[in-house]
């Protein structure tokens, strides 16, 4: 009975109204809409979201060794605060595993073009995770310590207790740049992976993450929670944070162990739909992948798509992804251009008819 009025609830929602702030008219009540689950909702976010620009020498350097390359890495961000501000509600942190501090300080895109931008390497030689895009060639962030991007996210949060629920995703970098001189990566092994969890403990304190356990309550795993709608609804969602890790299924397995689902971890986990720890799926290709989004969103899950990708669509203004991705229904759409970049024309992706974040136009489990 609670489901068919909450889905009765979703079905009565203007396609104008914004779930963040809803204006008060008929179909788009707080009311109507803090009763919908979380997973009803679609809003805008940024891919590598602390990425600042390769400096200009390093840029040269880079473009004229791979041009390619340096095409697919010419974009950069604002601030992380700044972001969420414009209303990104999604943020993509990579970050590398660096226990003892002072790996990646001394950059070799940086040693080959030694008049460069200035830039504090000091966080670098801290111990911790770091946070860059690739070790030694684009390595400069607007927080370069993860926990320094969560204190970040964390005071926004707690400034602003009613936005939507804010999806961070990471990426764990350890695949080895196949460059001579390049450091190292330390693989993500069971130790690591704790590591992960505990820099997330450090800074969010208890029920201000949307974690696993939480949605998964009595049910026996979290992909048969999520089937039978058991997502918090956005009234107990607001002002908080959900994590999930967007890797490949090896170093999602080394995350999860022995669990049958993500008991105790702190991220939910990029992972095959029919998997017991199934909750999130990264799909980033929304023209092919089309219906297997709509798929995974009427089954429960969380998706997370890309409306462009290495700067390409940017270039040629291509709006089709960007569209196949709205219209697809996935929860969470990122973007590389929240606004346009001057230097290559018009493209921007925003959440079709304003706001700060809709309604799904594809159905999910109420």
């Amino acid at each position: 009975m609670i489901a068919s009025l909450l889905a009765a609830a979703a079905v009565a929602l203007s396609p104008a109204c914004d779930l963040e702030h809803p204006s008060g008219k008929a179909g788009c009540t707080r009311a109507a809409v803090d009763g919908l689950k979380m997973n009803a909702l679609q809003t805008m976010g940024t891919h590598n979201s602390y990425k600042m620009a390769i400096a200009p020498l390093e840029m040269a350097n880079l473009r004229a060794r791979n041009p390619k390359a340096a095409d697919t890495l010419d974009y950069s961000h604002i601030p992380l605060t700044d972001q969420l501000n414009d209303g990104a509600r999604e943020l993509e942190l990579d970050f590398v595993y660096d226990p003892k501090g002072g790996r990646f300080s001394t950059p070799l895109g940086r040693k080959m073009a030694p008049a460069t931008t200035p830039y504090d390497l000091g966080p670098l030689s801290k111990p911790g995770m770091k946070v860059l895009h690739v070790p030694d060639i684009d390595y400069r962030s607007v927080c370069p310590m993860l926990v320094d991007c969560f204190r970040e996210v964390r005071a926004w949060s707690r400034a602003h207790p009613d936005h939507v629920p804010i999806l961070i995703i990471f990426n764990l970098k350890q695949d080895q740049l196949k460059v001579p001189g390049a450091v190292p990566l330390l693989p993500f092994d069971a130790a690591a992976m704790d590591a992960v969890d505990a820099e997330i403990r450090s800074v969010f304190k208890p029920g201000e993450l949307i974690t696993p356990d939480q949605v998964q309550g009595r049910h026996k795993t979290l992909r048969e929670a999520v089937m039978a709608g058991a997502w918090p609804t956005l009234k107990q969602a607001r002002g908080k944070i959900m994590l999930a890790m967007d890797e490949s299924p090896d170093v999602v397995a080394v995350y999860r162990g022995a669990r049958r689902s993500l008991e105790g971890r702190m991220m939910f986990v990029n992972i095959d739909e029919g998997s017991p720890a199934a909750g999130y799926i990264t799909l980033n290709e929304p023209i092919k992948d089309n219906a297997r989004i709509r798929a995974a969103v009427k089954a429960g899950l969380i998706v997370r798509t890309r409306a462009d990708a290495d700067t390409w669509e940017a270039r040629k203004n291509d709006t089709a992804p960007r569209d196949a991705a709205f219209a697809s229904g996935a929860q969470y759409v990122s973007t590389d251009y929240m606004r346009p970049d001057a230097r290559f024309g018009p493209y921007q992706a925003r959440l079709p008819g304003g706001g700060i974040a809709r309604q799904t136009p594809a159905p999910a489990t109420p």
